[in-house]
């Protein structure tokens, strides 16, 4: 079985994907702790290590993986801010911007695999007039002892059944020793699958209404809920936010398609501490109710106050989230719900939010795995 190490893994997107495809997962990092308590109940025979990834010595990680072969890296090092100024490798830590990215290289460096899959926002191609993708790829086709092939592609998660329009820059490196180019899947579906493909068979409750398990309210109604469904007896993670009577009345005037910006006049946001005037701050995102018969856009870690249900005058619960993410409903998220700013660590919303959606994961990895093994 081949074996991988996930990088800024978060609750577990990849990891889940990459399991589906076949990947034995030796050990798991990321910096957050309730991603760690999430990852930790959903993959409880994966070794965790919580923290900045700088603060870990190759000691480190070999007490998980002893002299097991590394066959992939996976991760999504933050690279927004990503800094040009100091290209030289041992001057990477003078931009703190640029640490996080030398710190996946340097883990490809102290292994060796096969190879590697950096995921990351579309926004990455266009950064410094696209100079930092080159730079980029510039540090990767030289790593390690080899060195590897590297290509990059925009993958959009609709075009693998997840039902999301995200959009997402996968890059993608082969050990040059090896001879094989990289690979990336095809586009498997005609069909999208839609909001309501995902979502309608989930218990149909209102504004601050939900318990932390609940029973199914009908059998699944697409080919999509009854795989969301193999493996669960019960509904987790779905509870709906408490809302105000006038957050109510304004959801309930949004028609399908629309946002705030199309109801403002009359339910616009009032001035913070002023609820007599009206906030002149506008965003065209805010409040957007979704279309049933088409797939969500991207569901990032605030989607928990951008989007509004389809039929019901309400945000979207985590565990509505997680479907349009593509996690099943036996993936257990941790932590607050929501989160307040004093609080540490991601809300389950954020957690879903930054994640990979696991079934694009499993498309890629299917397709390494693919090439590897021959």
């Amino acid at each position: 079985m081949l074996k991988s190490i996930d990088l800024f893994s978060g609750c577990g997107g990849m990891t889940l994907g990459f399991g589906w495809a076949g990947f034995n997962s030796i050990l798991a990092s990321d910096i957050d702790e309730n991603c760690e308590k999430t990852f930790a109940t959903n993959f409880p025979e994966i070794p965790f290590l919580c923290g900045d990834l700088s603060d870990f010595k190759k000691e480190d990680f070999d007490l998980h993986i002893k002299k097991s072969d590394v066959d992939v890296i996976i991760g999504g090092p933050p690279c927004q801010g990503f800094s040009l100024a100091n290209k030289r490798r041992n001057k990477a830590n003078v931009d703190p911007r640029n640490r996080l990215f030398y710190e996946f290289v340097k883990t490809i460096e102290w292994y060796n695999p096969k190879s590697f899959v950096m995921e990351n926002v579309k926004g990455l191609l266009s950064m410094q007039s696209g100079k930092v993708i080159k730079q980029i790829l510039k540090e990767f086709e030289s790593a390690g002892i080899f060195g590897y092939n590297v290509e990059y592609k925009i993958l959009k998660a609709s075009d693998y059944g997840v039902p999301q329009s995200r959009e997402r820059v996968i890059v993608i490196g082969m050990r040059k020793d090896l001879a094989i180019a990289p690979k990336f899947p095809e586009k498997n579906t005609d069909k999208e699958v839609t909001v309501d493909e995902a979502i309608s068979d989930l218990p149909q409750i209102h504004a601050g209404e939900g318990t932390e398990k609940m029973a199914y309210a009908t059998q699944p109604k697409s080919d999509y809920q009854k795989w969301m469904r193999k493996n669960s007896k019960a509904v987790f993670n779905h509870i709906a936010m408490k809302h105000t009577k006038r957050l109510i009345e304004r959801f309930e005037a949004i028609k399908p398609g629309k946002n705030l910006l199309d109801v403002w006049e009359t339910h616009g946001s009032v001035q913070r501490g002023n609820p007599t005037e009206k906030s002149q701050i506008k965003f065209s995102q805010n409040n957007l109710r979704l279309i049933a018969d088409k797939p969500a856009p991207t569901i990032a870690a605030s989607f928990q106050s951008n989007f509004i249900h389809p039929y019901l005058n309400r945000n979207f619960t985590a565990r509505e989230g997680a479907r349009l993410q593509s996690f099943p409903d036996d993936f257990i998220f941790e932590g607050m719900r929501t989160k307040m700013s004093w609080e540490k660590g991601l809300s389950q919303y954020q957690q879903i939010g930054n994640a990979v959606p696991p079934l694009m994961a499993y498309e890629i990895a299917k397709t390494l795995k693919s090439i590897i093994d021959n």
